[in-house]
């Protein structure tokens, strides 16, 4: 395709716009698609601080808020139809079954339905309801995009209908994480000095993170390493579950630090002696690579798509899920074994440079763009312009 070609017009459908993976994943996208080949556009069903994010880099971001599927799902197709979008490329399980709803909605109007893309960032059939809703719509959806082989493996067993399925890592910014044998400072405002060594846990506090599991875990650790320190960054609706758990930690308690939201985690991400991931389901865990990629020693949950980043003693540490002693081990283990820490923070880093450098995931989607517009002109029957008296420009 070349740049005296009209931009493939790509909306990115969020299904919120606060803080997580799926939002840091389409953070990527607009920072790396948004070029000569690409028009891209987002719709978030809620607001949030990565709306923010995204509409510093120039793209448009509209915010369709509320609770109500139905009023959600006639917005969204206006605006589809308005941009005469060509690729709806959808983000968490409420933007999966809007956006379906909202693709048949400009069918139904006699305009071109766009070439659905669903991005599948984690587990998408948690009930019986769920699996009712998708089942009844995947027929709409053209392509789902699996983060993980994990994802992929729970995609190939659902039925009765369902649409090719392709496997892209989630790939991170190399540049954007420091590479060396030694941990950085630590941003100064936060107040932790590198006279001992600091363990980090970054993520939304949800309960599926685990982070409760490694409060658990961290008296046995302060009484091992009694200068250790814990920092806890993110924000979510554990947050007063945690403090709570922090406080009952006895001694250890003052070495407890939690961030809140913040916006610098490539630096503190480079300042931490061991990066920890608790959870209890995970679908990659974009984390764990951004530490892999600033070469700082992971331990994390064998759960989900972690086991295929991680090969337990080789690129990090495995651990089961929910197990404080287990982790407290672990991450003593590391804190403890110098030659460890380094050797896996090396190799870890070197499998993110080979798999999961964002450049390649850029190039996979912005193919995978390229080759739904084709389908969409064979579908079409090149009728992609009937958009065009039926909506106008939108801002």
């Amino acid at each position: 395709m070349t740049n005296l070609q009209p931009r493939i017009r790509v909306v990115q459908l969020v299904a919120t716009g606060t803080n997580g993976g799926a939002q840091e994943h389409v953070s990527a996208l607009l920072r790396g698609l948004g070029d000569a080949r690409f028009d891209m556009r987002v719709i978030a069903l809620s607001d949030g601080d990565a709306v923010q994010r995204w509409r510093e880099t120039g793209t448009p971001v509209v915010v369709v808020a509320g609770d109500d599927d139905a009023m959600a799902v006639d917005r969204v197709a206006g605006l589809l139809t308005a941009w005469r979008t060509q690729i709806l490329h959808g983000h968490m399980y409420r933007a999966e079954v809007v956006g379906a709803r909202a693709a048949l909605q400009v069918e139904a109007l006699g305009v071109s339905r766009p070439w659905v893309i669903n991005h599948i960032h984690s587990s998408r059939r948690r009930s019986e309801a769920d699996r009712a809703r998708l089942d009844a719509l995947d027929h709409s959806v053209d392509r789902l995009v699996a983060v993980s082989r994990a994802i992929e493996a729970k995609l190939e067993d659902e039925r009765p209908y369902r649409p090719p399925v392709e496997l892209i890592y989630n790939g991170v910014d190399l540049d954007r994480f420091s590479q060396t044998s030694q941990p950085c400072p630590m941003p100064p405002d936060l107040d932790i000095s590198r006279d001992a060594p600091i363990v980090g846990c970054i993520g939304r506090l949800e309960p599926e993170k685990g982070q409760a599991t490694l409060l658990r875990a961290w008296p046995m650790v302060a009484e091992v390493m009694p200068s250790a320190q814990l920092l806890i960054a993110g924000e979510g609706s554990g947050l007063a579950e945690l403090r709570t758990l922090a406080a009952s930690s006895g001694p250890a308690e003052p070495r407890i630090t939690f961030t809140g939201h913040r916006d610098d985690i490539a630096a503190i991400t480079a300042a931490l002696d061991v990066s920890v991931l608790p959870s209890h389901r995970e679908a990659q865990g974009l984390v764990i690579i951004e530490a892999m990629a600033a070469g700082r020693p992971v331990v994390a949950s064998a759960v989900g798509g972690i086991p295929e980043m991680i090969k337990d003693g080789v690129t990090g540490l495995l651990v089961p899920p929910g197990d404080p002693a287990a982790l407290a081990a672990a991450v003593i283990r590391v804190l403890q074994d110098a030659e460890l820490a380094q050797r896996v923070g090396h190799a870890g880093q070197a499998l993110v440079r080979e798999r999961f450098d964002v450049r390649e995931m850029l190039d996979r989607v912005g193919t995978l763009y390229e080759d739904g517009l084709a389908e969409l002109s064979q579908r079409d029957d090149g009728s992609l312009v009937a958009t065009t008296a039926l909506g106008s420009s939108v801002a």
